[in-house]
């Protein structure tokens, strides 16, 4: 049998925190549209549209917004599948600027460490 390598510290880490990141901001998601459902103060709604603002850029960007806009005018597609669909788009975008920040921080860690041990390039 052979044996798995061991995973990196900094992979656990990182995953670790975009579940973390992918919880709060769906939990506070859910809080914000439960509070809206039963009092819609100004401040709520404020607050509704700029949860939602990360998701329908991500889906703006990729071209994507317009159909799912057309898809609920014509009822093909109801609020709480509008609501998925933006769930579904924040965790993407979050593990996505996890893996980004994560590769950018052991990029960083490789080149410190290098410079550490004096295999770098000679200074002057």
């Amino acid at each position: 049998m052979r044996e798995r390598p061991p995973s990196s510290p900094l992979l656990q880490v990182m995953w670790g925190n975009a579940f973390l990141l992918s919880v709060l901001y769906l939990l506070t998601g859910i809080v914000v549209e439960a509070i809206r459902r039963w009092d819609s103060s100004p401040f709520i709604e404020r607050l509704s549209m700029a949860l939602d603002s990360l998701p329908a850029r991500a889906l703006e960007l990729s071209h994507t917004m317009e159909p799912l806009r057309q898809a609920y005018t014509n009822g093909q597609i109801s609020e709480l599948g509008v609501r998925a669909v933006f769930g579904v788009v924040t965790v993407l975008v979050i593990f996505l600027l996890a893996v980004v920040v994560g590769a950018l921080m052991a990029v960083l860690r490789w080149a410190a460490l290098r410079a550490t041990r004096g295999d770098g390039p000679p200074p002057g």
